[in-house]
């Protein structure tokens, strides 16, 4: 979409980790989203329902920093640095101005 989409979704997440109020985050999400993680045996998450689960069970305790961004139709590319050490890239893919697929690949 735009970098400003990707700096906003990086920017809900960061607040969501902080506050532990994770609705608006989840709000911005497609109610079919998938959340993917690459490189962490978390697996898939498939819906806003079941992301949202998935985060009030285990939810992260780290902020990320945006280190790099370029955007390509609908998707942003987002490579980042978690603020306790190490490295990783967010794929955010949009529908109708919502977040409907997130990858997280760690380095």
């Amino acid at each position: 979409m735009t970098e400003a989409s990707a700096r906003a979704h990086v920017a809900r997440f960061n607040t969501a980790v902080t506050s532990g109020d994770w609705a608006p985050f989840l709000d911005a999400l497609h109610p079919d989203a998938v959340m993917t993680f690459v490189g962490r045996a978390v697996g898939s998450q498939r819906g806003r329902d079941a992301i949202a689960i998935a985060y009030a069970e285990h939810p992260p305790d780290d902020t990320i920093r945006v280190s790099g961004l370029r955007s390509d139709g609908d998707r942003d590319v987002v490579t980042f640095a978690w603020s306790r050490g190490g490295t990783g890239t967010l794929t955010l893919h949009y529908s109708g101005g919502q977040v409907a697929e997130l990858i997280v690949q760690f380095d």
